[in-house]
């Protein structure tokens, strides 16, 4: 049973004030080619549909179209919750969608039923297990033995209530962090020290367990406990990782290969670093995202729009000895009126190469708050 393994789409996400969408569609565009040339048994989407728990109307157009290409190719499409989405949301219609063949995950009861699909080789049993916390599990099994906000503990005691039958061939499609993964920056954590982490053991019995939550593709300690990562970079700390989908073949019981094909971004985000004059006057005209750090002793006067018509989509700019993030001219207004009088006047001294010092943020705040709040005293 060949199987595509996708996770944490983020779709709607915003970096730095960039929409994502456009390069989210031609990426899922991508996708969907994969799948028709692979031509796979089944597809998985293992969590963070979505990057918000509520998503903008446009996010959830874009999933409903690729959902709609995804139901032509006639295959059972598996779908769980992330720590981004709203189970409930994301669950919704999910009784009539499994007539097409597109399974959700509903919202965490503790009852889990496994989803049967057959090959050459039998049966394969699909458990969908959504991002859950301690709490979930302690809200439908007040009984449980749970050690305090330990994850690990609540993950064990889910899998072990789906009675799964070892010598069938199974596969879990769950969203944590396990523990030994790499993270990205991009990754929100869900809990501080790290009592999010999840032991791999608890994922033995199954053939195949396709993770998300982690950003960066890898396996962990074996090829079939696996993150896929998501299909776009989306922090800088991604910038020389190889985004892919990951390919499944599990066979008799026991064995499952996996492989990966590469995905090619619209723009890819890169960091470009050197002197300004250098940077101003290369050739080098990118729609990429960029990180430009320049390596000047002093801050240069007006250096972004001076690199703007090379590097039209610079989200960060480190300027001298300090940095600052920029968002395209064209910021959505409720964006703009969400941002506070305070960064829109730093932002617009430090492109300048003023150093926001201690002393002048308390001075700037003090001006700001005589101009909007009406109060004209002063020293």
């Amino acid at each position: 049973m060949k199987l595509i393994h996708l996770s944490d789409l983020h779709i709607g996400k915003k970096i730095y004030g960039y929409s994502m969408l456009e390069d989210q569609k031609h990426i899922l565009n991508q996708i969907l080619n994969i799948i028709k040339d692979v031509n796979p048994d089944g597809i998985i989407i293992a969590g963070d549909v979505y990057d918000k728990s509520v998503p903008p109307s446009e996010a959830v157009t874009e999933f409903d179209d690729f959902l709609y290409m995804l139901s032509k190719f006639d295959k059972p499409v598996f779908i769980i919750s992330g720590n981004h989405d709203s189970a409930e949301r994301l669950a919704f219609g999910a009784r009539i969608m499994s007539d097409k063949k597109i399974y959700f995950s509903p919202v965490y009861t503790g009852n889990i039923s496994p989803i049967e699909c057959k090959d050459e080789y039998g049966s394969v049993f699909f458990y969908l297990l959504p991002f859950i916390k301690p709490n979930d599990v302690k809200k439908r099994f007040p009984d449980a033995q749970l050690n305090g906000s330990n994850y690990s503990d609540a993950v064990r005691f889910a899998v072990e209530q789906m009675n799964i039958d070892p010598s069938k061939r199974n596969v879990l499609v769950t969203h944590q962090f396990v523990k030994g993964a790499s993270k990205s920056d991009s990754e929100e954590p869900c809990s501080v020290g790290g009592t999010d982490e999840v032991a791999a053991d608890i994922f033995d019995i199954f053939d195949y367990t396709a993770l998300g939550h982690i950003h960066r593709p890898q396996n962990i300690g074996k090829s079939n406990l696996r993150y896929c990562g998501t299909p776009l970079k989306y922090s800088f700390s991604e910038e020389n990782q190889n985004k892919s989908v990951t390919v499944v073949d599990i066979r008799e019981k026991g064995v499952a290969d996996v492989s990966t094909i590469d995905l090619y971004p619209l723009r890819d985000m890169r960091t470009v670093e050197g002197e300004f004059e250098n940077i101003r006057n290369s050739s080098n005209y990118t729609e990429d995202y960029v990180k430009v750090i320049l390596t000047n002793s002093e801050p240069v006067h007006d250096a972004l729009q001076c690199l703007r018509p090379t590097y039209p989509n610079i989200m960060i700019l480190k300027n001298g000895t300090y940095s600052a993030e920029y968002a395209l001219d064209t910021f959505e207004d409720d964006e703009k009126n969400n941002r506070s009088p305070l960064d829109i006047v730093s932002e617009f001294l430090i492109d300048r190469g003023v150093e926001i010092t201690d002393m002048r943020k308390k001075y700037l705040e003090k001006i700001i708050s005589e101009i909007w709040e009406g109060n004209n005293e002063t020293d």
